[in-house]
Protein backbone atom coordinates (compact mmCIF):
# COMPACT_ATOMS: atom_id res chain seq x y z
CA UNK A 1 0.00 0.00 0.00
CA UNK A 2 1.13 3.46 -1.10
CA UNK A 3 -1.57 5.80 0.59
CA UNK A 4 -0.54 7.52 3.66
CA UNK A 5 -3.06 8.10 6.52
CA UNK A 6 -4.63 7.82 9.68
CA UNK A 7 -6.23 4.82 11.30
CA UNK A 8 -8.19 5.42 14.61
CA UNK A 9 -8.69 1.94 16.16
CA UNK A 10 -10.64 0.22 18.83
CA UNK A 11 -8.34 -1.63 20.27
CA UNK A 12 -9.73 -4.85 21.84
CA UNK A 13 -8.52 -5.97 25.46
CA UNK A 14 -5.29 -8.51 25.66
CA UNK A 15 -3.35 -7.50 22.77
CA UNK A 16 -0.39 -4.79 23.05
CA UNK A 17 -0.76 -1.76 21.37
CA UNK A 18 2.41 -3.35 19.42
CA UNK A 19 0.09 -6.20 18.72
CA UNK A 20 -2.15 -3.89 17.06
CA UNK A 21 0.69 -2.13 15.12
CA UNK A 22 1.91 -6.11 13.80
CA UNK A 23 -1.91 -7.10 12.43
CA UNK A 24 -2.21 -3.15 10.74
CA UNK A 25 0.59 -3.85 9.39
CA UNK A 26 0.14 -6.73 7.69
CA UNK A 27 -3.54 -5.15 6.23
CA UNK A 28 -1.97 -1.94 4.90
CA UNK A 29 0.59 -4.29 3.44
CA UNK A 30 3.58 -2.20 4.55
CA UNK A 31 5.93 -1.97 7.76
CA UNK A 32 5.86 1.87 8.28
CA UNK A 33 2.84 1.78 10.65
CA UNK A 34 3.48 3.67 13.90
CA UNK A 35 1.26 4.45 17.12
CA UNK A 36 1.09 7.37 19.25
CA UNK A 37 -0.22 6.92 22.64
CA UNK A 38 0.39 3.48 24.50
CA UNK A 39 -2.47 1.44 25.84
CA UNK A 40 -2.07 -0.99 28.25
CA UNK A 41 -3.08 -4.82 27.30
CA UNK A 42 -5.99 -4.73 29.47
CA UNK A 43 -7.08 -1.03 28.03
CA UNK A 44 -9.49 -1.15 25.27
CA UNK A 45 -10.25 1.90 23.05
CA UNK A 46 -8.76 4.34 20.69
CA UNK A 47 -5.40 3.85 19.40
CA UNK A 48 -3.59 6.24 16.98
CA UNK A 49 -1.80 4.43 14.55
CA UNK A 50 -0.03 6.17 11.32
CA UNK A 51 0.48 4.41 8.19
CA UNK A 52 3.64 5.54 5.55
CA UNK A 53 4.52 9.06 5.73
CA UNK A 54 1.83 9.46 8.21
CA UNK A 55 4.13 7.91 11.30
CA UNK A 56 6.22 11.10 10.45
CA UNK A 57 3.22 12.94 11.16
CA UNK A 58 2.28 11.39 14.30
CA UNK A 59 5.11 13.31 16.46
CA UNK A 60 3.58 16.26 15.45
CA UNK A 61 0.37 16.05 16.39
CA UNK A 62 -0.70 17.96 19.64
CA UNK A 63 -2.62 14.84 21.67
CA UNK A 64 -2.02 16.83 25.13
CA UNK A 65 -5.38 15.36 26.47
CA UNK A 66 -7.21 12.02 26.67
CA UNK A 67 -10.07 10.94 28.00
CA UNK A 68 -11.41 7.59 29.53
CA UNK A 69 -14.25 5.33 31.20
CA UNK A 70 -12.55 3.45 33.85
CA UNK A 71 -13.61 1.39 36.79
CA UNK A 72 -11.78 1.52 40.39
CA UNK A 73 -12.06 -1.48 42.97
CA UNK A 74 -11.57 -0.02 46.22
CA UNK A 75 -10.26 -2.77 49.01
CA UNK A 76 -7.76 -4.40 47.14
CA UNK A 77 -4.45 -3.54 46.10
CA UNK A 78 -2.27 -5.22 43.52
CA UNK A 79 1.68 -5.36 42.09
CA UNK A 80 0.40 -3.59 39.34
CA UNK A 81 -1.94 -1.17 40.34
CA UNK A 82 -4.58 -2.67 38.08
CA UNK A 83 -6.06 -6.47 37.69
CA UNK A 84 -3.55 -7.89 36.03
CA UNK A 85 -0.91 -7.45 38.98
CA UNK A 86 -0.89 -9.91 42.04
CA UNK A 87 -2.81 -9.04 45.07
CA UNK A 88 -0.85 -7.74 47.83
CA UNK A 89 -3.42 -6.40 50.47
CA UNK A 90 -6.95 -6.50 51.24
CA UNK A 91 -9.26 -4.26 53.23
CA UNK A 92 -12.29 -4.12 53.96
CA UNK A 93 -14.09 -1.04 52.13
CA UNK A 94 -17.48 -1.80 53.40
CA UNK A 95 -17.66 0.90 55.79
CA UNK A 96 -17.01 3.88 53.14
CA UNK A 97 -19.85 5.92 51.86
CA UNK A 98 -19.83 7.77 48.53
CA UNK A 99 -19.67 11.53 50.26
CA UNK A 100 -16.34 10.26 51.79
CA UNK A 101 -15.32 8.62 48.30
CA UNK A 102 -16.15 12.04 46.22
CA UNK A 103 -14.57 14.09 48.55
CA UNK A 104 -10.98 12.01 48.73
CA UNK A 105 -11.50 12.42 44.46
CA UNK A 106 -11.35 15.93 45.03
CA UNK A 107 -7.60 15.99 45.73
CA UNK A 108 -6.74 14.51 42.46
CA UNK A 109 -8.35 16.83 40.05
CA UNK A 110 -6.13 19.85 38.63
CA UNK A 111 -2.44 19.86 38.40
CA UNK A 112 -0.98 17.09 40.84
CA UNK A 113 2.38 15.54 41.39
CA UNK A 114 1.80 11.35 40.31
CA UNK A 115 4.04 8.73 41.22
CA UNK A 116 3.92 6.47 37.45
CA UNK A 117 3.06 2.48 38.48
CA UNK A 118 6.57 0.75 39.02
CA UNK A 119 5.75 -1.32 36.23
CA UNK A 120 5.44 1.61 33.72
CA UNK A 121 6.72 2.17 30.76
CA UNK A 122 8.97 4.94 32.19
CA UNK A 123 12.29 4.52 31.57
CA UNK A 124 14.89 3.93 34.10
CA UNK A 125 18.49 4.17 33.29
CA UNK A 126 17.58 3.57 29.54
CA UNK A 127 15.58 0.79 30.70
CA UNK A 128 11.65 0.32 30.88
CA UNK A 129 10.52 0.17 34.28
CA UNK A 130 8.25 -2.77 34.23
CA UNK A 131 11.37 -4.93 32.85
CA UNK A 132 13.17 -4.01 36.07
CA UNK A 133 10.47 -4.77 37.78
CA UNK A 134 10.37 -8.17 35.80
CA UNK A 135 14.14 -8.46 35.91
CA UNK A 136 13.45 -8.65 40.21
CA UNK A 137 14.56 -5.49 41.00
CA UNK A 138 13.05 -2.97 42.90
CA UNK A 139 12.00 0.30 41.55
CA UNK A 140 10.52 3.51 42.77
CA UNK A 141 9.70 6.51 40.26
CA UNK A 142 9.96 9.83 40.16
CA UNK A 143 6.88 12.08 40.77
CA UNK A 144 5.83 14.11 37.71
CA UNK A 145 3.48 17.01 36.99
CA UNK A 146 0.35 15.67 35.17
CA UNK A 147 -3.51 17.21 34.93
CA UNK A 148 -6.29 15.72 35.58
CA UNK A 149 -9.05 18.09 33.56
CA UNK A 150 -11.95 16.25 34.89
CA UNK A 151 -12.73 13.14 36.94
CA UNK A 152 -16.08 12.84 37.45
CA UNK A 153 -17.41 9.41 39.63
CA UNK A 154 -20.65 7.63 38.84
CA UNK A 155 -22.78 5.82 41.20
CA UNK A 156 -20.51 3.28 43.75
CA UNK A 157 -21.52 -0.23 43.86
CA UNK A 158 -21.09 -1.70 46.99
CA UNK A 159 -20.28 -5.42 46.66
CA UNK A 160 -19.55 -7.11 50.04
CA UNK A 161 -15.44 -6.12 51.32
CA UNK A 162 -14.91 -3.86 48.04
CA UNK A 163 -16.53 -0.99 46.33
CA UNK A 164 -16.70 -0.38 42.90
CA UNK A 165 -16.56 3.05 41.43
CA UNK A 166 -17.00 4.01 37.67
CA UNK A 167 -15.00 7.18 36.48
CA UNK A 168 -15.03 9.48 33.49
CA UNK A 169 -10.93 10.84 33.40
CA UNK A 170 -10.31 13.75 31.42
CA UNK A 171 -6.23 14.36 31.70
CA UNK A 172 -3.20 15.29 30.17
CA UNK A 173 -0.60 12.83 28.12
CA UNK A 174 1.35 11.29 30.71
CA UNK A 175 -1.35 10.50 33.22
CA UNK A 176 -1.66 7.07 34.57
CA UNK A 177 -5.22 6.13 35.81
CA UNK A 178 -4.50 2.99 37.44
CA UNK A 179 -2.19 5.40 39.65
CA UNK A 180 -5.46 7.28 40.53
CA UNK A 181 -7.04 4.16 41.34
CA UNK A 182 -4.10 3.13 43.48
CA UNK A 183 -3.76 6.88 45.22
CA UNK A 184 -7.09 6.91 45.92
CA UNK A 185 -7.60 3.86 47.35
CA UNK A 186 -4.23 4.90 49.83
CA UNK A 187 -6.75 8.22 50.41
CA UNK A 188 -9.30 6.17 51.52
CA UNK A 189 -7.43 3.87 54.01
CA UNK A 190 -8.34 0.60 52.09
CA UNK A 191 -6.21 0.62 48.86
CA UNK A 192 -7.41 0.35 45.18
CA UNK A 193 -6.86 -0.86 42.18
CA UNK A 194 -7.92 -0.33 38.33
CA UNK A 195 -10.49 -2.95 37.07
CA UNK A 196 -11.40 -2.06 33.87
CA UNK A 197 -9.84 1.04 31.39
CA UNK A 198 -11.16 2.36 27.95
CA UNK A 199 -9.59 5.38 26.04
CA UNK A 200 -12.66 7.12 24.57
CA UNK A 201 -10.70 10.06 22.99
CA UNK A 202 -7.28 11.06 22.12
CA UNK A 203 -6.55 14.84 21.35
CA UNK A 204 -9.54 15.58 18.65
CA UNK A 205 -9.73 11.93 17.73
CA UNK A 206 -12.97 9.99 19.29
CA UNK A 207 -14.70 6.28 19.96
CA UNK A 208 -17.17 7.93 17.44
CA UNK A 209 -14.93 7.64 14.51
CA UNK A 210 -12.71 4.37 15.53
CA UNK A 211 -12.81 1.16 13.99
CA UNK A 212 -12.43 -2.51 14.89
CA UNK A 213 -9.53 -4.84 13.65
CA UNK A 214 -11.72 -7.20 12.33
CA UNK A 215 -13.89 -3.86 10.20
CA UNK A 216 -10.52 -3.15 9.02
CA UNK A 217 -9.80 -6.51 7.63
CA UNK A 218 -12.57 -6.05 5.34
CA UNK A 219 -12.45 -2.60 4.44
CA UNK A 220 -9.11 -0.68 5.33
CA UNK A 221 -10.58 2.76 5.81
CA UNK A 222 -8.26 5.73 6.21
CA UNK A 223 -8.49 9.64 7.39
CA UNK A 224 -6.60 11.04 4.84
CA UNK A 225 -2.98 13.29 5.20
CA UNK A 226 -5.17 16.19 4.28
CA UNK A 227 -8.12 15.86 6.71
CA UNK A 228 -6.20 15.15 9.83
CA UNK A 229 -3.63 17.61 8.98
CA UNK A 230 -6.63 20.24 8.82
CA UNK A 231 -8.24 19.34 11.75
CA UNK A 232 -4.97 19.37 14.19
CA UNK A 233 -3.34 22.00 12.76
CA UNK A 234 -4.69 26.07 11.39
CA UNK A 235 -4.45 25.43 7.46
CA UNK A 236 -2.64 28.06 5.02
CA UNK A 237 -3.38 27.30 1.45
CA UNK A 238 -0.55 28.39 -1.20
CA UNK A 239 -0.11 29.55 -4.68
CA UNK A 240 2.06 27.16 -6.99
CA UNK A 241 5.14 29.61 -6.22
CA UNK A 242 5.08 28.84 -2.78
CA UNK A 243 4.26 25.19 -3.20
CA UNK A 244 7.27 24.55 -5.21
CA UNK A 245 9.46 26.61 -2.38
CA UNK A 246 8.23 24.31 -0.08
CA UNK A 247 8.99 21.00 -1.98
CA UNK A 248 12.44 22.14 -1.41
CA UNK A 249 11.97 23.15 2.02
CA UNK A 250 12.58 26.78 1.39
CA UNK A 251 11.73 29.63 3.69
CA UNK A 252 8.30 31.05 3.05
CA UNK A 253 8.15 35.15 3.19
CA UNK A 254 4.94 35.50 4.80
CA UNK A 255 3.13 35.66 7.93
CA UNK A 256 1.11 32.51 9.06
CA UNK A 257 -0.90 33.98 12.07
CA UNK A 258 0.06 31.66 13.99
CA UNK A 259 2.83 31.11 17.28
CA UNK A 260 3.30 27.29 16.65
CA UNK A 261 2.97 24.85 13.10
CA UNK A 262 0.89 25.53 10.53
CA UNK A 263 -0.25 23.04 7.79
CA UNK A 264 0.18 24.22 4.50
CA UNK A 265 -1.27 22.68 1.45
CA UNK A 266 -0.82 23.35 -2.41
CA UNK A 267 -3.45 25.02 -4.99
CA UNK A 268 -4.51 21.28 -5.54
CA UNK A 269 -5.88 20.99 -1.55
CA UNK A 270 -2.87 18.07 -1.34
CA UNK A 271 -1.03 18.47 2.37
CA UNK A 272 2.63 19.73 1.69
CA UNK A 273 4.40 19.96 4.84
CA UNK A 274 4.08 22.03 8.33
CA UNK A 275 5.87 25.53 8.65
CA UNK A 276 6.57 27.81 11.55
CA UNK A 277 6.66 31.64 11.99
CA UNK A 278 10.75 32.48 12.44
CA UNK A 279 10.65 36.03 12.52
CA UNK A 280 10.30 37.79 8.92
CA UNK A 281 9.46 34.28 7.57
CA UNK A 282 8.03 30.71 7.85
CA UNK A 283 10.69 28.07 8.03
CA UNK A 284 9.79 24.30 7.50
CA UNK A 285 9.60 21.66 10.28
CA UNK A 286 8.44 18.64 8.71
CA UNK A 287 7.97 18.65 4.47
CA UNK A 288 5.43 15.41 3.70
CA UNK A 289 5.94 15.52 -0.43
Amino acid sequence: MSASGLVVVDKPAELTSHDVVGRVRRLAGTRRVGHAGTLDPMATGVLLLGVNRATRLLGHLTLAEKEYDAVVRLGVSTTTDDAEGEVTATCSSAGLTEPEIRAALERFTGVIEQVPSSVSAVKVGGQRAYKRVRAGEEVVLAARTVTIHRLDAGSARFEGDVVELPLTVRCSSGTYVRAIARDLGAALGVGGHLVALRRTSVGPFGLEEAVTLDALADDFAMLSMEAVARRCFPALDLDDAQAGAVAHGRPLELDTGSTGPVAVFGPDGRFLALYEQRGPVAKAVAVFV
